[in-house]
């Protein structure tokens, strides 16, 4: 009796999704042939930078009602599959292999070691324990399904033949970069930048880089885009959770804006207050402590810096005191504490954090198998769909769970 050919799977890109959808194919699926490529000189290049070199491998929400809130492109199709594979396999999945993860206040979850080479070495090692053949300098130009089977150009000329394909090859800032993908019939979204910091360099406050305020409220001048967390000053502009949310909650609206908008800022959301509630506190202040310098009673969430920056845009002179202090001043003093507005003109990428909105439109895509709905034995895995996440973690949460299910749903039809 004849051994029936080997059959193959070629996964395009060699990122968290693509690694993973190919050492979980290898292994579920242990008479599959796999062959991953990429078309740089390095893998896992988001893996290794990501939390600063630490790599945030997932976020620790495991509601799964709350959880599909955290992709503001997505949402939907991320609460259909998020059942099959879910933060707590994610942790597990690691765990099996030797990989433990902590958990941050912040709910951000790293390895215990902190170093996200700890993470590339237990992918690395997967693959070469399931014979997963990884080719560098890989670059596709054309993927033409046939009858039964795809052939895949590469850059040299040379041809991949394989029976299942996944791609995988993330996001890009260029729209040119996935014209082989329409020329497949796939819709293509528009790709576009989230998770950016904001530039306000014409702004004096820039003065102060270095200085955070531990919870903000940022809001889109016009809109309802509106989120609260911890802020940093840069020397550019803001940065910090409470922007880089926004960002990505946001990121339509600011890229047809031009990346020119204004904001508002509640540099006191952290306390509650509000315009009136801190006019009645400053008056409560003048009455108790009339004598005291304005310049020495700092609201708690302020750091001294910042609080005497307040005072010099306020026009707040360093030795005026609490019963001194001018209507107009404190005014302006209460405006700028909690509706402070800015002019941003411009965005910097986090980092080397990139991440794109857009990509492969999510109807054209089986949420319960990653397999493209006009092609068959075609799938998609991690950021070449339109999902993106508000962080790090939710965005290689998405890699995980889309790897493992195109994974799985290839290793069940062998």
């Amino acid at each position: 009796m004849s051994t029936p050919p080997k059959q193959t799977l070629v996964v395009i890109g060699g990122g968290a999704a693509g690694l993973f959808c190919a050492v979980n194919a290898a292994r579920l699926a242990p008479s599959l042939q796999v062959i991953l490529l990429e078309r740089s000189n390095k893998l896992l290049a988001k893996v290794k930078v990501s939390g600063g070199g630490r790599c945030n491998v997932t976020h620790a929400c495991f509601d799964r009602a709350q959880f599909p809130s955290y992709y503001p492109r997505g949402s939907a199709f991320v609460k259909r599959y998020q059942h099959h594979f879910f933060t707590q396999d994610t942790i597990d999945w690691f765990a099996a292999r030797q990989v433990i993860l902590k958990t941050e206040n912040d709910g951000r979850m790293f390895p215990v070691t902190d170093n996200s080479q700890t993470i590339i070495d237990a992918l690395l090692q997967e693959a070469a324990t399931h014979r997963v053949q990884i080719r560098m300098q890989a670059g596709v130009i054309q993927l033409v399904p046939g009858v039964g089977q795809f052939e895949i150009l590469l850059q040299k000329e040379e041809k991949v033949i394989a029976q299942y394909c996944c791609i995988a090859c993330g996001g890009s800032s260029q729209r040119t970069a996935f014209d082989w993908l329409s020329a497949l019939g796939h819709t293509l979204v528009d790709p576009l930048p989230s998770l950016f910091t904001f530039n306000a360099p014409a702004d004096p406050i820039v003065s102060l880089q270095g200085v955070s305020v531990q919870t903000v409220s940022v809001k889109i001048s016009g809109t309802k885009f509106m989120q609260t967390g911890p802020c940093l000053i840069t020397h550019w502009g803001l940065s910090g959770p409470a922007v880089l949310k926004l960002s990505a909650y946001a990121a339509r609206e600011l890229a047809q804006r031009n990346y020119s908008f204004g904001i508002q800022i509640n540099w006191l959301a952290g306390e509650g207050h509000t315009a009136s509630t801190l006019a009645t506190l400053f008056a409560d202040q003048r009455l108790s402590h009339p004598a005291q310098k304005v310049s020495n009673g700092k609201l708690p969430s302020i750091p001294q810096r910042l609080w005497d920056f307040f005072l010099g845009q306020a026009g707040i002179a360093a030795e005026r005191r609490w019963a001194d202090l001018s209507r107009r001043e404190e005014n302006q003093l209460i405006r700028l504490l909690t509706d402070m507005p800015m002019r941003i003109e411009g965005k910097t990428t986090f980092k080397e954090e990139f991440v794109t909105a857009g990509g492969v439109a999510l109807a054209e895509i089986d949420p319960a198998t990653m397999m493209s709905k006009k092609i068959p034995r075609l799938y998609f895995a991690g950021e070449i769909m339109d999902v993106d996440g508000i962080t790090g973690g939710f965005n290689f949460q998405h890699a995980w769970s889309s790897g493992m299910l195109a994974a799985r749903s290839i290793a069940l039809l062998q």
